[in-house]
């Protein structure tokens, strides 16, 4: 998420600061030391929801409203966000 430019929209602003984003980080991180898990961080602009997980083409036309992902080229039709964690659990092999 760009939290910076969150924080510049005056409309939003008070929201995310009240989602403490930074703190939830810290708490992961912590936790994830503790119990010996491996952290992956995923970067910023990774297309997780435009990459279709079973083919892996990117499409590039993807728009906020669209809720299920379908891919022209396999023809997989899935929810957009199943999509989108399917690829991230992924992302570390990539």
């Amino acid at each position: 998420l760009n939290v910076s430019g969150m924080m510049k929209n005056k409309h939003l602003s008070d929201s995310v600061r009240r989602q403490c984003f930074y703190k939830f980080r810290e708490y992961i991180t912590y936790k994830s030391e503790l119990y010996g898990i491996k952290l992956v961080i995923a970067d910023r602009f990774y297309p997780s929801s435009k990459t279709c997980s079973h083919c892996g083409s990117i499409k590039k036309d993807l728009k906020l409203k669209d809720r299920v992902y379908s891919c022209s080229h396999c023809g997989t039709v899935i929810d957009r966000d199943y999509n989108a964690s399917l690829n991230l659990s992924m992302y570390k092999l990539a």
